[in-house]
């Protein structure tokens, strides 16, 4: 039997849940899909990133060993986008590698995310 998945998603569990909900949306830029009080539902490309409480805050970038789960941002361009998020105050480390450049930098529970260059040839298969 094959699933019959009709979207996809990612829950985001966290500590500090108003303060994430704030960076995911203003900071970001991802629109509220909906707001249950208790949760908020944003569109994530053609998913949704959902944010509860529940997580485990922690100052700077998670160990791997506690959150191996990375966010990506595929975007047209990793230097402007990073240039964008360093305005509002996020701290991007862009490196460039042979296969493409990305920007790494945290949210308020520090968890890591990714800016990486959507014009990727792997992304256009």
């Amino acid at each position: 039997m094959t699933l019959s998945i009709r979207t996809h998603g990612i829950i985001l569990g966290t500590e500090n849940y108003e303060a994430c909900v704030a960076f995911y949306r203003d900071v970001i830029g991802l629109p509220v899909w909906y707001d249950k009080g208790h949760l908020v539902c944003l569109r994530f490309g053609d998913g949704y990133l959902m944010i509860e409480s529940g997580g485990v805050a922690r100052n700077g970038r998670k160990a791997q060993s506690e959150n191996p789960t990375m966010l990506r941002f595929n975007v047209t361009d990793v230097d402007q986008a990073a240039e964008a998020l360093i305005a509002k105050g996020v701290t991007v480390d862009v490196t460039r590698f042979d296969w493409g450049t990305v920007g790494t930098f945290v949210d308020p529970d520090g968890n890591a995310c990714e800016l990486k260059d959507a014009d990727d040839p792997y992304f256009q298969r």
